[in-house]
């Protein structure tokens, strides 16, 4: 079942050469060698190492088999104990080896909750048991639910390990629980049975005295003939090859002197989720990720076009998440490639475990890449490897893609350091993948990655993970994840003038509550639809324009981030671009920023722990006055790293550099509120809601699905990327040779108009076709200036203000299209354009 046993002729055993060498051999059925090889190990309790050929951690192997392994034993165990016991069940697996061969078991069983025993002690989660592997090369076990009672009800403990060599362990749990947990019936499941027949006799005792039945289910059984001096010949062998050098010949490397660069991929695991079974793992988990993992998958797969042999690489205690995105990875391209032709996807993961690597078929380690612990372990750092990744002298056992999968506990700056796992990995294969799945931390628990030193534990707790549609937003998963927590059942709109009055006063801040959601009438809807036809080719040639850009001068792998929320459909638009016409799959979040208190700081360190700062892109709709340009300048000085310059669709205002275009013209997407917006409001920040590890809120308006005309929005502009590619390339070739500096030409518009008209507070001069919109669609507006001669980019704000009775003020000299005042009537002492005093109230 080893992957180099996959013709129907199978050449040589991978146990061999330890065999030759030092008198090892395997009695048992003739489906051992199918299932297990050999190799050394530096320990001084047990020189020889067996090595499963589907257990996934040492050996790469189909991901289908790994987990099929387990499951049919779950099964077996199932038919065992019958449905009613197989429903009072709960699994334990054993760290780190079968971690995810115990959760594959439950899986089989269907109905049972898995628990796996740890070696990361977790601070605020108190053990419930412990017990020692006595030949292991870490040998302290952990047991930390999240639920104490877990392992505390009277049915059946399934105990799952990857074999069984003398059963010792399985005596040290068992001894451990039933003192605490007495029950009456204990299952035992392992890959291969290989213990003596002295052992099966202590292990027959052991329960007889216990008083509680024993079950034995192997996938095979059979035993290891072991020398007399084994531990003294196996030293001197393992010393002798280790001596002779390097086990993996160094990777060739390429002229920039490094290899290729990984390319982090946002998964969209779900929220709350646990990552594995440390801290328990529930049947309802298990439907979570059933649903989950068709989705996740497609975005790994949008990120392997071309490649042919994939690696998906799981992390010591983090094996079963790996090898079930691997096989729905496999599922997925196997379903989208031409018959016969899919590519072959492996999985593995790495281990702690040190071992002998010898470039020899008949041996089952042909290469080991080392590199430092990255999850800042409590016995503290230490070595840590990859087996078989490498290609050793045999280029066709090389990968052209991997994909390494790690928790948030590991992804701290060892990982990316130069000699750690990323680092290691990079010289072997053509692209390099990297998914982190965020560590879970049962509550009252610190964070995993919180370790044990008082600075450490003085950090904030962990961060809250993005919230994805469909339960939160219209739009798909994978099109924007939010930076916000949902507060769509508070109350939070209040109505135009008291909020008006409350903001003008300084009795209130804007952020603080939200507009009464606009619903347009039919007439305003017709309105959208005409303009979104016309302007449709227009903003497509805008999008391409501003993505290229950023594509050429920023960074080859940005991170979208769009200011949510009028920046948001227009970070959707450049993600579509990136995609349809270069193949990227781009990370795209959308975060809050709110004018005279900065962008959410929490945002920002999530953003920091998950990806480069330096690839981290703001994205906004367009640019007024140029307020939050600078409002996040000033915010961004505290969070060294991430670059300030906004890229916006449309810049009338000239505050940046990055854009599709100067002109101020109908974006459709300014027309509307939520229903164009994934029918999300406005972001919230109030202290009462948002605390200091919070990310600001924001309302779903599910209720408003009827009119969301949000796909329909970006479905119309994506329809004419193709035909605008070419004028989008003359373009970005022409500002590339242009002058862009920011002339901050609306800023003195602004101030202009704000002395011409008495408005001595600039936030209510609102310049632009959006910001206008946005006035006459959530504030008082007082008056909207329209550029003479204005015609259907201001269709909709003439029919808006008509509707409110705004008058239209047609003037000459404005930079902008049109300009919306916000009513001045709260400000104490504000004058009218005729000088006469402004009532206030």
């Amino acid at each position: 079942m080893d992957e180099t046993m996959e013709t129907t002729e199978r050449v040589v055993w991978t146990g061999d050469w330890v065999a030759e060498r030092l008198g090892v051999s395997l009695s048992g059925g003739g489906d051992l060698p199918e299932l297990l090889g050999l190799a050394l190990r530096r320990n001084p309790k047990r020189a020889h190492l067996l090595v499963s050929n589907v257990l996934g951690k040492h050996v790469p192997q189909r991901p289908g088999a790994v987990h099929g392994a387990g499951h049919g034993l779950g099964r077996r165990v199932r038919e065992l104990l019958g449905d009613e016991a197989a429903a009072r069940s709960v699994v334990l697996g054993y760290a780190e080896t079968a971690t995810g061969l115990g959760h594959s078991v439950a899986d089989g069983l269907a109905l049972a909750p898995y628990l796996h025993s740890t070696r990361r002690p977790v601070p605020g989660v108190a053990a419930v048991g412990g017990f020692e592997e006595e030949h292991s090369h870490a040998t302290s076990h952990l047991l930390l639910p999240e639920d104490p009672d877990l392992l505390a009800g009277d049915g059946p403990l399934v105990l799952v390990d990857d074999e069984f060599s003398t059963g010792r362990t399985v005596l040290n749990t068992i001894a451990a629980l039933h003192a605490r947990f007495p029950r009456e019936r204990y299952v035992v499941v392992a890959l291969v049975d290989m213990r003596s027949d002295a052992d099966r006799r202590h292990l027959e005792k052991f329960a007889a005295d216990l008083g509680a039945r024993v079950d034995l289910i192997s996938l095979a059984a059979g035993g290891v003939r072991l020398p007399a001096d084994v531990l003294a010949r196996g030293r001197e062998l393992v010393a002798a090859h280790e001596d002779a050098g390097s086990p993996s010949p160094p990777a060739p490397s390429p002229p920039s002197g490094r290899g290729v660069d990984p390319v982090r991929v946002d998964l969209g695991w779900p929220a709350g989720l646990p990552d594995g079974g440390r801290h328990g793992f529930t049947p309802a988990h298990r439907a979570r990720l059933e649903a989950a993992l068709p989705e996740m998958a497609a975005r790994l797969a949008g990120r392997l076009a071309g490649a042919r042999r994939i690696l998906v690489l799981g992390n010591e205690e983090l094996m079963y998440a790996p090898v079930r995105l691997a096989e729905a990875l496999d599922a997925r391209l196997a379903a989208t490639a031409p018959p016969h032709d899919a590519p072959a996807v492996r999985f593995s993961t790495t281990t702690r475990s040190p071992v002998l690597a010898v470039d020899d078929p008949g041996y089952a380690i042909r290469t080991r890449l080392s590199f430092p612990a990255h999850d800042r372990p409590a016995d503290g750092p230490g070595e840590r490897y990859a087996y078989n990744v490498a290609p050793g002298g045999d280029p066709a056992r090389r990968f052209d893609a991997i994909v390494a999968v790690v928790d948030s506990a590991g992804d701290g700056p060892e990982l990316h350091a130069p000699g750690g796992l990323l680092d290691r990995l990079a010289g072997h294969t053509d692209r390099l993948l990297l998914a982190v799945i965020p560590s879970y931390a049962p509550q009252g628990a610190c964070a995993p990655h919180d370790s044990h030193t008082p600075q450490e534990q003085a950090r904030p707790m962990p961060l809250p993970e993005p919230l994805r549609g469909p339960a939160f937003s219209s739009y798909a998963a994978e099109e924007v994840g939010w930076l916000l927590q949902d507060l769509s059942d508070v109350t939070l709109e209040a109505p135009t003038e008291e909020r008006e009055e409350a903001i003008q006063s300084g009795g209130a801040h804007y952020a603080e509550s939200l507009p009464v959601e606009y619903q347009p009438s039919e007439q305003y809807q017709a309105l959208f639809h005409s303009a979104l036809g016309t302007s449709a080719r227009r903003i497509a040639q805008a999008v391409g324009t501003v993505t290229e850009t950023v594509l050429a001068e920023r960074t080859k792998s940005p991170v979208l981030v769009s200011l949510a929320r009028a920046g948001t459909p227009v970070g959707v638009l450049m993600r579509r671009w990136a995609r349809h016409a270069h193949g990227l799959d781009l990370p795209h979040y959308a975060v809050s920023i709110v004018r005279g208190r900065g962008i959410d700081t929490t945002a920002l360190r999530w953003l920091a722990a998950h990806h480069d700062p330096a690839d981290v892109v703001f994205v906004d709709g367009w640019t007024g006055k140029g307020a939050i340009t600078r409002e996040l300048a000033r915010a961004l000085a505290d969070f060294p790293g991430f670059d300030p310059r906004i890229a916006v669709l449309a810049d009338p205002g000239g505050c940046v550099e990055t854009y599709g275009t100067r002109d101020d013209f109908l974006i459709p997407s300014a027309c509307l509120n939520s229903t164009v917006s994934g029918l999300i409001s406005r972001t919230v920040l109030r202290d009462d809601l948002v605390g200091p590890d919070d990310f600001h809120g924001a309302k779903f308006y599910r209720e408003l699905t009827g009119a969301d005309v949000s796909k329909a929005f970006l479905d119309a502009v994506g329809a004419h990327f193709d035909e605008v590619a070419e004028d989008v390339a003359a373009r970005v070739e022409e500002l590339a040779a242009a002058d862009r500096t920011p002339t901050w030409e609306g800023w003195a518009a602004v101030e202009r108009i704000s002395a011409e008209y008495g408005i001595h507070d600039v936030n209510l001069v609102k310049p632009g076709v959006g910001e206008t919109t946005r006035v006459l669609l959530r504030r008082v507006p007082w008056k909207i200036l329209a550029q003479r001669g204005a015609g259907d980019d201001l269709a909709h704000v003439r029919l808006l203000a008509e509707q409110r009775g705004v008058p239209v003020e047609e003037v000459d000299g404005l930079p902008y299209t049109c300009v919306g005042l916000i009513h001045p009537r709260f400000t104490r002492g504000a004058t009218g354009a005729d000088g006469k005093a402004v009532a206030s109230r």
